[in-house]
């Protein structure tokens, strides 16, 4: 029973984040000054404020999921509320020292609070997915939220969110009812459908082996083109390329003439379903991200590209070296159930068609690797954008949480889009705080 599954208050109090020597803007403050500015915050809020020189540091340092998003901040910030937030900002604005926030898995405080009369959930940003499911499971609920236990509220609800309730309740983004917001001059505003409505509107979706089976994609194509699909039903595919449950739903018809390689069988919660899937323990990734209306001759063609193309065997012979495709289906009803929510719609621009998000994944091990990685991956996805502009196919909109940094994600939700969350961002920061001093993400041009 999914009884509160569309009803989400998420508290978006940035949680840590770290000041950093690196900035892209004209006026790189200097090492000495950065180092004032944590010394200054130490001063100011004591143990919020982790130096490199105390013994928390390496864990708050490393804590990123992707070996690729480790960095060496001058100093890391774990507000405990909004407050410890604004003055956080305060000073780093006020010093013009860059920073970069995260969130996900920091508070020790209860950040997951349930409210029966309201049926609301309200979740700390720096709070994961897995957390707030174990809150949730002993009242027979749940949410529309990350399908991996280890992500962070934020980032996913910023970036649009998919969820396996998706095709009933539309995206994460599209179920949360309010905002907490501490703003680049240090304010706190609660953004909601009545309150800071363009803002509430911005932050919907405006943030920062080798073998497979052909088989399996043309089922995937065949699920998803059954008319009338179940909703209740829904799943993603993973294909792993590199590395050397039959409960018979009339919706997975088109994949029980194929033999499993594993297979889970049982009646579970949804909790216990995302928990099989395990992020594993390869240190570094990258990925890119595809939209496309689905066709059989798309999914031979992928299938083609991940078995033979030469990218492939340049990644296999990397230490540790996994390819994943990871295949996504969207009904129409994720955008139209998105918009049931709120009648304000969300930034991503999505259109209601059927329609697939793949994802190219690759883990590696050696840092030594990045560039030839990188450049492998990007290869391939280029490799994929082609078959799907040739078959005349292809959907603009990029999925934010499986993009590539290099990917102009904001620009593919539509020239309206980005004219309406600029002018969001001259109304909340119009110095342009958030994108002179928060380096890396996904920015506004």
């Amino acid at each position: 029973m999914v009884a509160a599954s569309h009803l989400v208050a998420a508290c978006m109090i940035p949680a840590p984040f770290a000041a950093t020597s690196t900035c892209s803007n004209a006026t790189i403050p200097t090492d000495r000054r950065i180092k004032a500015t944590c010394q200054q915050l130490k001063t100011l809020l004591g143990g919020v404020i982790t130096l490199p020189s105390e013994s928390q540091y390496d864990t708050l340092r490393d804590e990123n999921w992707s070996h690729t998003a480790w960095k060496n901040p001058r100093c890391i910030a774990v507000p405990t509320d909004a407050a410890d937030v604004q003055r956080v900002v305060d000073v780093l604005v006020d010093n013009h020292v860059p920073f970069a926030i995260r969130s996900g898995g920091h508070s020790a405080n209860p950040q997951i609070e349930y409210d029966p009369a309201t049926k609301l959930v309200t979740i700390g940003t720096g709070v994961r997915w897995g957390d707030v499911y174990t809150v949730l499971d002993p009242l027979n609920l749940t949410v529309v939220g990350g399908r991996v236990m280890d992500v962070g509220v934020g980032g996913l609800m910023l970036g649009g969110g998919l969820s396996y309730l998706s095709d009933l309740y539309g995206l994460a983004c599209d179920n949360a009812v309010s905002y907490e917001v501490v703003l680049a001059d240090g304010r706190v505003v609660q953004a909601t459908a009545t309150s800071h409505r363009d803002l509430f509107w911005a932050l919907k979706g405006g943030i920062n082996n080798f073998g497979i089976l052909p088989a399996v994609l043309q089922a995937y194509n065949a699920y998803q083109a059954l008319p009338n699909k179940d909703l209740d039903a829904n799943m993603h595919l993973n294909i792993a390329s590199t590395n050397g449950s039959k409960h018979a739903p009339a919706a997975f018809a088109p994949f029980y003439a194929i033999e499993p390689v594993q297979q889970v069988l049982g009646v579970m919660s949804l909790h216990e379903l995302m928990s099989l899937f395990s992020t594993g323990s390869i240190p570094r990734w990258s990925w890119y991200a595809t939209s496309f209306r689905p066709t059989s001759a798309i999914f031979a063609a992928i299938s083609t590209i991940m078995t033979t193309a030469p990218e492939v065997a340049i990644l296999q012979a990397l230490t540790g070296g996994t390819l994943v495709g990871t295949v996504q289906p969207i009904t129409a009803n994720v955008a139209i159930a998105g918009r049931k929510r709120w009648a304000g719609g969300n930034a991503l621009g999505l259109e209601p068609v059927n329609q697939t998000w793949f994802a190219l994944t690759v883990g590696y091990w050696s840092a030594a690797d990045d560039a030839v990685a990188e450049a492998a991956i990007a290869s391939l996805h280029a490799r994929v954008e082609e078959v799907v502009r040739s078959a005349g196919q292809a959907v603009c909109y990029i999925f934010m949480n499986d993009a590539n940094a290099a990917q102009p994600v904001i620009a593919s939700y539509g020239a309206e889009n980005v004219l309406r969350l600029r002018a969001v961002q001259r109304v909340y920061d119009p110095r342009l705080v958030f994108r002179r001093l928060v380096p890396g993400g996904q920015k506004l041009g």
